[in-house]
């Protein structure tokens, strides 16, 4: 263990710009600055409330949080309530059924809107059709879809139902989807003949007949969504289609009220073992907090707001803010099916003007890819709809937040950079677009009734300016119960770094302001000559030159320095860059030089390589272990979880020119 008062993270990168909310924002948000006082007076206090008064509850609970069986906390557990009926019932009994709940755009150019009411009668029939099919109360559900609405619907049928759900995303292979049938003993699966993905029909269902002719399922039906119309093979007496089973099921089904603590879900991350870990999350702390951050971070406005969210339900964003959060609060949302660049690569910005967007959450990887095809392309567009611009994923470098709100916001809409994970849940930091001076590439401070800090190497807080370790010193409704099968796992993967504390994996640092700033995965800090080094503010540095649009930054050994900085760095395309040089090593002594002036000489790059793509997984994070492999000159290790496994061969290709 370090000294306490040595940093346990260099702190270099320095940002003085600030954007606080215009009068008008401020005037009309949703959550003033006197929310942080009144969380941290009574927290449990104030998370009842937010629980109370956005939820129906058919039982009302009595206790808040329930501690005995730490660090597998209860929130409200002896209140029994329903996701689907919050999320879509009760808004149709409310009188809002004609107000519209899903706006989807095929990537083909196939539109649906979806009104409340109609949703409740999609979710009512299948799971009256779950239901004749055998599926009951506590049995687990793997769902397999592209972003089409039966996708949403199959997540409500199932908690309908309070069956908890198994989403696998849809560019899974077949291995990975037994692993996850196997692991949660799922009893149907739920899936599509295919769906659209960059201009062509991508089929589905072959991988979801290979991953059951593996055996050892429990698998009993597997019910097919037909959206492409692609050929199928069929196991009679196992599949069904669903427009067969739903469309003649009833609209009369009674919901399944369950305790606040059942499972609602279960979320397979990776797992540095190679067993996929499946994190649980339980429904009523869960929609709580979803709902609270929703309608508090986004500024969400129901009657008037439309709403986009780009992520796919198969990953936690997408189970958080496509669908539980927006629909328990009544948004009406954008729901896309394709890809940004298809069939042309204004297609974002065109639905944006299509249906008048006027909140947008997005990931960092999305932002920096538009820059990299340059501005003239959404200036194309009107996107004077947009009031609040959001940013998911991995830490945002500040000239990509600059880029967003410029390009993308107008210069005026407010940046939510929000920092959470699947474990969380929920919205952890983030700026409240009403009350906070926003800072590019700060996630800020921990929301209302949130506790985190940063810690050192011994868990004690550090001060402004320092850097450390990311941690949750006290329980939040939203976060996980456990890992699906494993409880010791569960212990050792989050409660032991720091006894009794939630240590999120996270690098973190404090500016003088006593503001978050996150550093990336402490796997990704490299130690240079000594010096505890972020990849995420070499990035943001590289990034911060007006030829990078993109940049991936790993250590590599090296005998001199211990680890040396080795760049992959992406160019910007479009109009705005005019003065790049021919020369290759022109580009490279010039971006090493800026390094050095933004960091200081020790955070200079030993090499820079110009790529034309980077390594990623399909949600959009940077495979830095891939990376890492091509700077020490190994073989590169699996790439079966990215989204475009020849990128790696185009990579190394072009280390060998060099």
């Amino acid at each position: 263990m370090s000294d306490a008062t040595e940093p346990t993270l260099e702190n270099l990168l320095h940002e003085n710009r600030s954007f606080p909310p215009s009068a008008e924002f401020a005037a009309q948000a949703n959550v003033d600055a006197g929310e942080y006082d009144r969380a941290a007076a009574d927290r449990l206090g104030f998370w009842a409330e937010q629980a109370r008064e956005l939820l129906d509850w058919q039982t009302p609970f009595t206790t808040v949080l329930d501690d005995s069986a730490a660090p597998r906390y209860g929130w409200f557990p002896d209140g029994r309530l329903n996701a689907a009926h919050n999320a879509v019932d009760r808004h149709v009994a409310a009188g809002n059924g004609d107000r519209v709940a899903i706006l989807w755009e095929g990537e083909d150019g196939e539109s649906r809107r979806i009104t409340y009411a109609e949703l409740a009668d999609d979710v009512a029939r299948a799971a009256n059709a779950l239901t004749s099919l055998g599926v009951g109360t506590g049995d687990r559900v793997a769902i397999y879809l592209p972003m089409v609405p039966e996708a949403i619907v199959a997540l409500l049928a199932c908690a309908r139902i309070g069956a908890p759900h198994s989403v696998v995303f849809g560019g899974f292979s077949a291995d990975a989807l037994h692993s996850r049938i196997i692991d949660a003993e799922a009893k149907a699966v739920i899936t599509a003949d295919g769906g659209y993905r960059r201009g062509s029909a991508s089929p589905l269902k072959p991988a979801v007949d290979a991953a059951l002719a593996k055996g050892g399922t429990a698998v009993e039906h597997v019910l097919v969504v037909q959206r492409t119309g692609g050929e199928v093979e069929w196991v009679e007496g196992r599949d069904v289609w669903w427009h067969d089973v739903v469309p003649q099921a009833s609209t009369e089904h009674e919901p399944v009220w369950v305790d606040a603590e059942h499972p609602l879900f279960i979320l397979y991350t990776s797992g540095t073992t190679g067993k996929p870990k499946g994190i649980f999350h339980t429904t009523g702390g869960y929609l709580t907090q979803t709902a609270y951050t929703h309608r508090a971070v986004f500024d969400l406005k129901p009657e008037t707001d439309v709403y986009w969210c780009t992520a796919d339900i198969g990953w936690i964003t997408g189970h958080s803010y496509v669908v539980y959060g927006p629909l328990v609060n009544g948004a009406t949302q954008v729901v896309y099916e394709g890809t940004p660049d298809t069939p042309h690569k204004g297609r974002w910005w065109e639905i944006v003007q299509k249906y008048g967007v006027t909140i947008l959450y997005t990931a960092p990887t999305a932002i920096r890819t538009c820059m990299k095809w340059g501005e003239d392309i959404p200036a194309k567009f009107d996107l004077s709809s947009l009031r609040v611009l959001g940013s998911v994923g991995e830490p945002i470098n500040p000239e990509a937040w600059m880029w967003y709100r410029r390009v993308i916001g107008g210069d005026t809409a407010p940046i939510v950079d929000t920092w959470w994970q699947t474990e969380t849940g929920a919205i952890m930091i983030s700026p409240l677009p009403g009350v906070t001076a926003a800072k590019p590439g700060s996630a800020q401070v921990p929301l209302p009734g949130i506790v985190a800090k940063v810690l050192d190497d011994a868990g004690q807080p550090v001060g402004p300016g320092q850097g450390g370790y990311l941690a949750l010193t006290e329980p939040w409704p939203s976060m996980l119960r456990g890992i699906w099968g494993d409880e010791k796992r569960f212990a050792q993967t989050y409660w032991s770094r720091f006894p009794g504390t939630y240590f999120a994996g996270d690098g973190a640092k404090y500016d003088e302001d006593g503001d978050v700033w996150l550093l990336g995965r402490v796997d990704d800090v490299m130690n240079v000559s000594g010096h505890r080094l972020s990849t995420t503010e070499i990035e943001s540095a590289l990034v911060s030159h007006p030829w990078v649009a993109e940049a991936a930054v790993v250590g590599a050994s090296d005998e001199t320095t211990g680890q040396a900085v080795v760049a992959f760095v992406i160019l910007r395309g479009g109009d705005e860059v005019t003065d790049l040089p021919e020369d290759g090593e022109a580009v490279v002594q010039t971006l090493r030089g800026h390094v050095g002036q933004a960091i200081g000489p020790i955070a200079k790059p030993r090499s820079i390589l110009v790529v034309n793509e980077l390594p990623k997984t399909r949600s959009g994070k940077i495979m830095r272990r891939l990376l890492r492999d091509v700077a020490e000159n190994r073989e590169v290790g699996d790439v079966t979880t990215l989204a475009d496994s020849g990128v790696m061969s185009l990579i190394q290709q072009g280390l060998k020119k060099d």
